[in-house]
């Protein structure tokens, strides 16, 4: 099998367990149509319903640079329906360069977020009581290997290697990994307190009563994560986030967090700072909507990608905004923003009074 044919089958088979009578929906940039391709002819030869939504080059471009603010604000009526109604759901990104350097106006950037408001909200819902299964990967392309500085060679097997596929049978791996994690949310389900330190600084969020979740590649190809959603207004300390992130289209890094009662009363960024005063004027993005640990070993440099990055084997993250209702989470906001912290210099995680994790390896 080739990449494509290997890549599709494992997202067909173990990410959306296709069956019968499912219907997907699958949104992606024509840059990724071999992939698209592969995948639309093993869900067929499943009897399942295929829905393609495709974006083009420059297609935001020339929208937000032509179209009147009222058609911007305006939300996508089909992609509504079609969310509302299918049964699995994928994304797979595959950005375009690029080239001309565009920068969208900030307002009708704003406009393009509250648009898409009703879609995420619809999507985490369904997530939330358990109707939709979904998926996100990654395409190589150009953008993506210049965002990791990377040749797309060197990014292309970056990916197989992150999604095990240079084994013979990924999900062979996968669900070892799977087995691993169970036994790490097992315990972190019992708790009420985990606390993550690093040098100074000092984080600690209340947990009890919420959901971990075991990702092991279901939701997300790659994946490696247990993840829950903290009581809103039980998390206190200082943070801070080394790992470089992109948000608006922009480089952030060097992310200080100063909470109160669950309030993110003090946000400073090394690089980045207007970045965060936009994404903090954003109702719900004051508070936490996630926090989580990184399991996947084979994923060790960061891309400027919160799908690989927020997996990385001793990260941990924190995501400010919109919650999980499947873990118990009830903020809501248009924005979900990963925020990722190193922790394998010295970070310790500390779960109600237990050391239970040091320098990015569990000691449970």
């Amino acid at each position: 099998m080739n990449f494509e044919e290997k890549y599709a089958k494992l997202i067909t088979e173990y990410s959306l367990y296709l069956r019968p009578g499912d219907h997907l929906l699958i949104r992606s940039t024509t840059l990724a149509e071999i992939l698209v391709r592969e995948i639309f002819r093993l869900a067929s030869q499943k009897n399942v319903r295929v829905d393609i939504v495709w974006e083009f080059e420059q297609q935001e471009e020339i929208l937000l640079s032509y179209a009147d603010k009222e058609i911007i604000a305006k939300p996508d009526e089909n992609l509504l329906d079609l969310i509302s109604k299918c049964t699995a759901y994928l994304l797979i990104r595959a950005p375009f360069v690029n080239r001309n350097g565009f920068v969208a106006d900030a307002e009708k950037l704003k406009l393009r977020t509250q648009a898409n408001a009703e879609f995420s909200k619809i999507y985490f819902q369904r997530l939330g009581d358990g109707s939709l299964k979904r998926s996100l990967c990654q395409y190589p392309t150009e953008a993506g290997a210049n965002f990791a500085e990377m040749s797309l060679e060197d990014y292309k097997n970056f990916i197989i290697h992150a999604c095990y596929l240079d084994k013979d049978k990924p999900s062979d791996h996968w669900k070892k990994l799977s087995h691993m994690q169970q036994g790490i949310v097992d315990y972190l389900n019992s708790c009420k307190w985990i606390s993550y330190i690093h040098g100074k600084h000092q984080l600690t969020a209340r947990v009890e009563g919420r959901t971990w979740i075991n990702s092991d590649g279901k939701s997300n190809m790659p994946s490696g994560e247990v993840f829950t959603s903290p009581i809103e207004d039980q998390v206190n300390g200082e943070i801070y986030f080394d790992f470089p992130t992109m948000m608006m289209g922009q480089d952030v890094h060097g992310i200080y967090l100063n909470v109160k009662d669950g309030w993110i009363e003090e946000f400073k960024a090394d690089q980045g700072q207007d970045v965060l005063e936009k994404v903090f004027a954003i109702e719900g993005t004051r508070r936490f909507g996630e926090i989580a640990i990184g399991t996947n070993y084979n994923i060790t440099s960061t891309t400027r990608n919160i799908l690989f990055d927020e997996k990385i084997g001793g990260s941990v993250h924190m995501a400010v905004g919109q919650s999980y209702l499947q873990c118990g989470g009830k903020n809501q906001s248009c924005i979900h923003w990963d925020l990722i912290k190193n922790m394998r210099d010295g970070g310790k995680i500390i779960v109600d009074d237990e050391l239970i994790y040091e320098n990015g390896e569990f000691l449970i």
